[in-house]
């Protein structure tokens, strides 16, 4: 079972995330310091940190550097600050990736699955020869690079969006519903917290189609749910 560290002193925050992440099926442990989050590393030995940036005894990049020299667990940082330059530095020193607060659980928990993807044996760099970017006329997906272009110009999704895409993609010529669609993604206990399934889709649309008023890859199929098609353009 994929462990996770919590570090972050907000009570409150900590409590609902644990919870949150814990029905996703994870084991997560919480630490409210710099100082019990270095221990709780060494005792738990998670494969990611959730690290805030903003700690009473500890500077979060300082505990981020530490993190990468002495585990191999990737680390997913958590800020409420709102300079650039926070994340500019925290990537450079070694974080995976990086979440303002306040934050969406659901985008949490599909920032941590991408994490955790990109950090696995395979998951990235020279996996790439093994799982090349799919493509669709000017459409290219990069499974590794997480990256969408349409005739050389990129998309701009969601991580959760992506994700939408790529089970859409992978099973191009298929007609999904959106259940099978959400599963596909262990998404189901994003319910509570997305307001439709369709809002995603469209939104899909806007990036990747020439005209999202009559799309031609994304196609609803009326009463049943969503398939992508085949064709080149």
């Amino acid at each position: 079972m994929t462990r996770l560290l919590l570090i972050d002193d907000d009570a409150r925050l900590a409590a609902m995330v644990t919870d949150y992440l814990r029905q996703s099926g994870w084991t997560v442990a919480h630490a409210a310091t710099g100082a019990d989050g270095m221990r709780a590393l060494v005792d738990e030995a998670p494969e990611l940190v959730i690290l805030d940036l903003m700690l009473p005894d500890a500077d979060g990049l300082d505990l981020c550097r530490r993190i990468k020299a002495e585990s191999s667990a990737a680390v997913l940082m958590l800020t409420a600050k709102g300079d650039p330059l926070d994340r500019v530095v925290g990537l450079e020193i070694g974080a995976d990736d990086y979440l303002p607060k306040p934050f969406e659980p659901r985008e949490l928990l599909a920032r941590i699955r991408a994490v955790l993807r990109r950090s696995q044996p395979g998951g990235g760099g020279t996996a790439a020869a093994a799982r090349p970017p799919l493509r669709f006329g000017s459409l290219e997906i990069d499974r590794e690079a997480r990256t969408i272009q349409v005739a050389g110009r990129g998309c701009e999704l969601t991580s959760y969006q992506f994700d939408l895409l790529m089970v859409m993609a992978e099973r191009a010529g298929r007609v999904l519903t959106r259940e099978q669609i959400m599963e596909a993604v262990r998404g189901r206990e994003f319910e509570a917290f997305d307001r439709s399934i369709d809002v995603h889709m469209g939104r899909i649309r806007q990036a990747i189609e020439t005209d999202p008023k009559v799309p031609r890859r994304i196609l609803t199929v009326r009463g049943v749910g969503y398939v992508f098609a085949k064709q080149q353009d």
